[in-house]
């Protein structure tokens, strides 16, 4: 007996709408939740688990075999409004829609109501190559069925999901060429590479995330490793100094958890779970949505990654959305850093099709997506089942999707090289960036943010303050401005008042942010500091321990200070190229 017959309509659970039909082998989706019709089914039909593929996404080298001139016939097929579609119209099938359901309904749910069951039942994960797309109407063993996993041991905060912190998910994209239709691309004896990578940092409060891709030609020192072996024994893989961020993974028998320690040595965050896809993910997931729309500023045709495509939008599923997530030789000057906007694109659309209407409403598409989603995902063991994940997707989709913003670490050109092929971190933007990530602060301006960031500073500047000839306090510049501590000592006598100030010279490391460290005991002191210089909340950094004697408190100006008298309160900014998810661009 289904949820409707036991009394409880409202409550349906998503795997009571799928039956196995016992003439067909399949199961299908019953839309008619009355007792007396359980055994009718909409015609929509479950597809049967397939064995697991490989591994995950992208290479350069040429693929093998001919595309075929049928192959470019079906890239050229118009639709509709004149948008070119790679693969063909994408349109509707009459089994998505309830009205053509066989069985017969007593009535039909207010709209709201089924738009808001869809959303947390159907709930994506919602960025599709990071993506798990929890799909709706679960089987859950089905989908269970479909998962691989790799044990990561103690790694992350297991209970991150639900708790009242920031949430980081690794995700990751090889080029392992494992997979049907992916042997001929590149080395298809490769063990595989992390070549995309992104770090995917939800706030605490759900209500933005930043989507950071690492570069797989970035310098970096990968640390030593704990692997889980097949059986059960661990065994540490020793550590590199100075090789590419891509061999974090496979070479040396590392594992995902080797790249979330690296992760977490480059970037100061705790990586808490991981996902990691391949080729087939993005073939595979995007044929489910029905496509996925990109934009081209001008006409490409790549001999190495098989992209054909004109200029302005056009939609791209299965073998051409691979080719564009490969292809690099499209862009202006042919690197990996190009191609990484170019995901990033993608990743931006597939983000918006899977929460729109034409998705959400079709039990087809969620089925194909959930399928597709679960057969293309590795994660880790602490999310390795369906109701896990589809907790983590329904935690994802309470952020606005024009409040997901993608970035690149910041990067230069890697200075002991002649000819740069790879680059190392920018020692300017990339902490003003990750200070940002590690203090949980959006890359968009989210309201209830500013408004708790207002809150926190009339919060600071409440009680007494300390007059400016009791302010004892010594300042270091960490910042770009040479001769800052000077300049603001300066100030700080002549126009202020605070003659106990002492210049320091330069911190003993770059600082992206300036910040206040002071004692117990000095608090009077430090909020009539604060309310000088303009310092928010988050530069605040009291100690435990009271001051002694004549103990100063210790200023440190960073990246953010623009000039003695100027206030650094304010929304943390920082200038690198950024994009939301909730807008499209044409990639260059």
């Amino acid at each position: 007996m289904d949820a409707q017959g036991r009394g409880r309509a409202e409550e349906i659970d998503p795997a009571d709408q799928w039956v196995l039909n016992p003439d067909t082998g399949d199961y299908e989706l019953r839309l008619n939740h009355s007792g007396g019709d359980s055994g009718r089914a909409s015609g929509v039909s479950a597809p049967r688990s397939s064995g697991r593929r490989g591994a995950v996404r992208e290479g350069d080298g040429e693929r093998r075999g001919a595309t075929g001139e049928g192959a470019r016939r079906s890239r050229e097929v118009p639709r509709q409004g004149g948008r070119r579609s790679a693969s063909g119209p994408r349109g509707q099938a009459p089994s998505d829609s309830a009205e053509n359901s066989t069985g017969r309904r007593k009535r039909k749910a207010p709209k709201a109501r089924r738009k808001k069951a869809l959303l947390w039942t159907g709930g994506v994960m919602a960025f599709l190559l990071v993506g798990v797309s929890a799909g709706g109407y679960m089987l859950y063993q089905h989908f269970n069925g479909n998962l691989s996993t790799v044990d990561i041991g103690d790694r992350g905060n297991k209970d991150v999901i639900t708790a009242n912190a920031p949430l980081n998910i690794l995700v990751i994209g090889t080029d392992k060429r494992t997979g049907k239709g992916n042997e001929g691309y590149g080395d298809s004896g490769s063990v595989g590479h992390a070549d995309t990578n992104i770090l995917f940092h939800v706030s605490k409060d759900r209500t933005n995330a930043t989507a950071m891709s690492i570069p797989r030609d970035l310098m970096t020192n990968i640390p030593d490793c704990r692997t889980k072996q097949e059986d059960g024994s661990e065994k540490t893989i020793p550590g590199t100094q100075n090789v590419r961020f891509n061999t974090s993974l496979g070479q040396d028998g590392r594992d995902p958890g080797c790249t979330m320690d690296t992760v977490k040595e480059l970037t100061g965050l705790t990586v808490d779970h991981f996902m990691m896809v391949d080729f087939n993910a993005v073939k595979e997931l995007s044929t489910a949505v029905g496509g996925v729309d990109i934009c081209l500023a001008h006409a490409v045709k790549d001999e190495k990654s098989h992209l054909d495509l004109p200029a302005g939008p056009s939609t791209v599923q299965g073998e051409q959305a691979l080719a564009f997530v490969r292809t690099r030789h499209a862009y202006a000057n042919g690197s990996d850093l190009d191609r990484i906007k170019g995901q990033q694109q993608f990743i931006g659309s597939m983000i918006r099709q899977m929460k729109s209407d034409d998705t959400l409403t079709s039990p087809t598409k969620l089925f194909k997506l959930a399928d597709s989603a679960t057969k293309a995902l590795t994660v880790d063991s602490a999310i390795g089942s369906v109701p896990k994940l589809s907790k983590l997707a329904k935690e994802l989709t309470k952020i606005d999707t024009k409040n997901i913003t993608f970035v690149t670490l910041p990067v230069i050109d890697n200075p002991a090289e002649p000819t740069p092929i790879t680059v190392v971190v920018d020692p300017v933007k990339s902490p003003q960036l990750l200070t940002m990530m590690q203090e949980d602060t959006s890359l968009t301006e989210v309201a209830a943010q500013k408004k708790a960031a207002k809150s926190k500073q009339d919060a600071l500047l409440k009680g007494t303050k300390a007059a400016a000839a009791d302010v004892r306090v010594d300042v270091y510049n960490g910042g770009e401005i040479g001769g800052a501590a000077q300049q603001t000592v300066n100030w700080l006598q002549n126009d202020e008042g605070v003659l106990k100030s002492t210049n320091k010279a330069n911190a003993p490391a770059k600082a992206a942010k300036t910040t206040l460290e002071y004692a117990p005991n000095q608090a009077d002191q430090a909020r009539a500091l604060a309310e000088m210089m303009g310092l928010p909340a988050s530069a605040m950094k009291p100690g435990t321990k009271d001051a002694v004697g004549l103990q100063a408190m210790v200023l440190t100006l960073g990246a953010d200070f623009k000039g003695a008298g100027t206030p650094i309160t304010g929304p943390a900014k920082i200038d690198i190229p950024k994009a939301s998810a909730d807008k499209a661009e044409c990639a260059k």
